[in-house]
């Protein structure tokens, strides 16, 4: 049986909102410690799914001529770009995102479609790059509510406005981040009807869906229960609709499942020291710094 999203305000609708939020999480404001850097970790594959269903995004990450950034054949690598991209545009100074800013410019220049290529795109369209970076606020937010709760509207208004620099530290002017969170609900319900996850893409995707590691095969006693254990964290952090593109059941049983997990993690997080909590990105920043001061790529 299906699941569908619960009704909520307008301010909670959508972008806002978690699959299924919980009325019993606790409400945060200004000066919260979240800590939740390192756990949002596990939002990753979700979010990687969100991005790449709208067709110009998924076909461009898979047709990449970017041979060392392929998730697919170099993840370990990917991995670290993207978080070190998220911990920049995030918690990064004017330096560090003016740098990765180029460094991504770099990259991007080989990435744009061919004749052959089912959709048209190219790295450098900015409204790819928004939905990228509206994916990342998005997955933000989802995070933030499973294991902290509802933000006040202050804080829910200030975060906004700071991830607009998932954005800007791509190639999207400050003027089309949209201007506030009604407005970001209202792109996001226009983009969706956008998305579409085909036959190809899927199958690239799902890998990614149960954190499958090219050229890693353990036993199969070992790898299946691993990867059912990887699909239920990245499809309870999935939205319904892209659930259904890529055909992925859920149900009450495995929403409480997803529940119940959440609820042990967010446990022994909150009981973490807050360096723990914040690796690797804390790390990642320093790693920037070192790679800017001796010349060594970024990407």
């Amino acid at each position: 049986m299906a699941i569908r999203e619960p009704v909520l305000s307008h301010v909670d609708r959508a972008v806002s909102a978690p699959p299924m939020p919980s009325a019993r999480r606790r409400k945060w404001g200004p000066g919260f410690d979240d800590g939740l850097m390192g756990v949002a970790l596990l939002a990753g594959p979700a979010n990687v799914i969100m991005e790449l269903a709208l067709p110009g995004v998924g076909y461009g990450v898979m047709e990449s001529r970017v041979e060392s950034g392929r998730a697919d054949r170099h993840p370990i690598k990917r991995a670290r770009t993207t978080f070190t991209y998220l911990a920049v545009a995030t918690r990064g100074t004017d330096e560090q995102k003016k740098a990765y800013r180029r460094a991504v410019n770099k990259s991007h220049a080989q990435v744009y479609s061919t004749p052959d290529s089912p959709v048209e795109y190219n790295a450098f369209d900015k409204n790819l790059q928004l939905w990228v970076a509206a994916c990342l606020y998005k997955g933000g937010v989802d995070v933030a509510r499973v294991f902290i709760g509802e933000m006040d509207d202050e804080t829910a208004d200030r975060h906004y406005r700071e991830s607009a620099a998932l954005a800007t530290t791509l190639q999207v002017p400050a003027e089309m981040w949209p201007a506030d969170r009604a407005a970001f609900d209202q792109y996001w319900q226009e983009s969706l009807h956008k998305l579409h996850i085909d036959d190809t893409i899927r199958e690239y995707l799902y890998p990614f869906a149960v954190s499958r590691i090219r050229g890693v095969r353990l036993p199969k006693r070992v790898q299946e229960p691993l990867e059912q254990f990887n699909l239920l964290i990245t499809t309870g952090f999935l939205p319904q609709r892209f659930r259904d593109e890529m055909h992925l059941d859920w149900t009450p049983d495995k929403q409480r499942k997803f529940d119940r997990l959440m609820a042990r993690i967010r446990f022994v997080n909150n009981l973490t020291p807050r360096a723990i909590r914040e690796f690797p990105f804390n790390l990642l920043l320093r790693d920037v710094d070192w790679r800017i001061r001796t010349g060594r790529p970024l990407v």
